[in-house]
C-alpha cells in the first residue's frame, strides 16, 4: 500500500499546497512520527494526478516562475476518507538501528556501553526539546479545544512523539544506571 499516497492526500485536503509546501510539512509537522523525501514526494504527486485524487493550477511565482499548487478532488477526499476509517492490523515494529546495536551488547566492553548510550541519549534529549518547543508553539497559536479540527489532530499526534521520546530516554537512562552499577 501507497501510504505516502495518503499522507500527501491528507495535507493538501488540508490546504491546497506546491510540492515545496509538501516537503516542508514533512520536514516539520509530520516530521514527528512520518517522513518522506523530495525524491518520493514528486512522482506520488504525479501518480495522484493519473488517478484523478488530486488536480493542480500552474502558477506564476515572481515573473517567470511557475509554480504547480495541487488540490484534491472530490475522489480523493472520498479515497482519503475511506482509508482514515479503515481497520488495519498492528504494524511490525518500526526499524530501530540503535537498539539492534544494543542487542548484540556482548561486543561492546563497560566504557563503550556508556559512550554509545550516552551519545543516544544526548540525541534523544535533543529531539525531545525541539518536539516540546513545537508544542509550546502550537498551544501559543492554536486552539486544540475543538477535537475535530486539524489542530487538535496536530495536537494529539505531538503528544504521542514527545511521549515516545520521554519514554525512550527513560529507557536510555534506566540502562545507564544498570551499567555504571554493574561489575565487568
Amino acid at each position: 500500500m501507497r501510504k505516502l499516497k495518503y499522507a500527501i492526500l491528507g495535507l493538501i485536503n488540508r490546504k491546497p499546497m506546491t510540492g515545496y509546501d509538501l516537503t516542508a510539512e514533512f520536514d516539520k509537522a509530520l516530521g514527528s512520527f512520518w517522513h518522506a523525501k523530495h525524491s518520493q514526494i514528486y512522482p506520488e504527486l504525479k501518480k495522484l494526478t493519473e488517478e484523478n485524487l488530486i488536480t493542480y493550477e500552474t502558477v506564476i511565482h515572481g515573473e517567470k516562475l511557475e509554480k504547480k499548487v495541487y488540490t484534491i478532488t472530490e475522489k480523493g477526499k472520498q479515497e482519503l476518507k475511506n482509508w482514515i476509517l479503515r481497520d488495519e492490523p498492528l504494524e511490525p515494529t518500526p526499524k530501530d538501528v540503535f537498539k539492534l546495536r544494543a542487542y548484540f551488547i556482548e561486543l561492546m566492553n563497560k566504557e563503550e556501553i556508556i559512550l554509545q548510550f550516552s551519545r543516544q541519549l544526548a540525541k534523544r534529549q535533543k529531539k525531545l526539546e525541539i518536539l516540546k518547543s513545537a508544542m509550546e508553539e502550537l498551544l501559543k497559536t492554536k486552539d486544540i479545544s475543538n477535537v475535530i479540527s486539524e489542530e487538535f489532530g496536530d495536537y494529539i499526534v505531538l503528544k504521542g512523539a514527545i511521549m515516545r521520546e520521554q519514554t525512550y530516554i527513560d529507557w536510555l537512562k534506566e540502562c545507564l544506571d544498570i551499567v555504571a552499577k554493574s561489575s565487568e
